[in-house]
């Protein structure tokens, strides 16, 4: 099979197409024909050997000192169920299924290996790359909002960095809860945050994120930062005196001191929350913000563009097309 390979550390042009052996599904796995793959902000810190503040040294322990022990990154597809391990009964080969792989990678590739419970069945109407798109960012928006700080009708919520792959989710699901969403982003997609459900688009090269407070005279119930700019201090500053600040992308720090009404960490990857994004979907209740980029060799394409840091939604290639 081919997949997309980072022997070690460095820039985009460390991705390399290689043929590697279909790997076998074992006890409880599935064997996943790969129709649609994410690369995403957290590909390209990995491919990079980029952490957040306090993570290098931790990181590269657990990851790879010089390069990644799973060489193939990847972590979210949408795909066919080619065959099925022992003991797996949950799918059959010929099955359109989702899912996100974990700390095991190895999506960006024409095959891959899954737990069975790492999937869920792909609804009617939902496209494979859609599907792809909209998991990553889905379920970190979808943990943190519902499930840490408790978003209900009538909140009020900033979500800086609005336009990325976590941004366009965490406004559209804060809206689909009944909060009034001000997304933070750029000029250029004011338009798009605001199709997406926000009630009010801040720019930031205009109003710096630690100033929005103090221009609009107003403090909220839920402060998401998606892009790893905001403190802790300065979370609280913008947040209301009972309010929830989501620091998404802490640094170790951040992380350590992160309690009370901050939250910070990793999000789990389940798949009911899978099932529940898809049907959304399905719904036509949240717009996955896909682009499709091309085959395997676009994938050093994507980690360019998100390296730019200004990506616009999601980032997907499709394995079968011919590069």
């Amino acid at each position: 099979m081919r997949a997309a390979y980072v022997a070690r550390y460095g820039p985009p042009e460390h991705v390399s197409i290689v043929e590697l052996p279909v790997p076998e599904p074992g006890p409880g796995e599935v064997l996943v024909r790969v129709e649609a793959c994410a690369v995403t902000a957290g590909d390209a810190r990995m491919r990079a050997g980029r952490f957040p503040r306090g993570f290098g040294l931790p990181a590269r322990l657990a990851i790879g000192l010089r390069g990644p022990r799973r060489h193939v990154l990847g972590v979210v597809l949408s795909g066919t169920v080619e065959r099925v391990g022992p003991g797996a009964a949950r799918f059959a080969a010929g099955d359109s299924v989702a899912g996100m792989t974990g700390a095991r990678c190895g999506a960006h590739a024409e095959y891959a290996v899954l737990r069975e419970s790492a999937l869920t069945a792909l609804p009617d109407g939902v496209s494979h790359e859609d599907a792809a798109g909209v998991l990553f960012g889905g379920t970190t928006a979808l943990h943190f909002l519902r499930d840490r700080a408790g978003v209900a009708p009538g909140m009020s919520v900033l979500v800086n960095g609005a336009s990325g792959a976590v941004g366009t989710s965490a406004v559209q699901l804060a809206a689909y809860f009944g909060a009034e969403v001000t997304a933070v982003t750029s000029a250029p997609n004011r338009e798009l945050v605001s199709r997406l459900g926000a009630v009010r688009a801040v720019d930031y090269r205009e109003t710096p994120v630690e100033r929005i407070g103090d221009r609009l005279g107003e403090r909220f119930d839920i402060v998401f930062d998606a892009v790893g700019n905001v403190s802790r201090a300065e979370g609280l500053r913008l947040a209301k005196p009972e309010g929830s600040v989501i620091l998404a992308v802490a640094g170790l720090a951040e992380t350590i001191t992160a309690r009370g009404r901050v939250f910070a960490g990793s999000s789990p990857e389940r798949a009911e929350e899978f099932a529940l994004l898809l049907g959304l979907l399905a719904e036509g209740r949240l717009d996955p913000v896909t682009e499709v980029l091309g085959g395997l060799d676009a994938v050093p394409k994507a980690h360019r563009r998100i390296d730019t840091g200004r990506k616009v939604g999601n980032l997907v290639v499709l394995p079968p097309l011919a590069d």
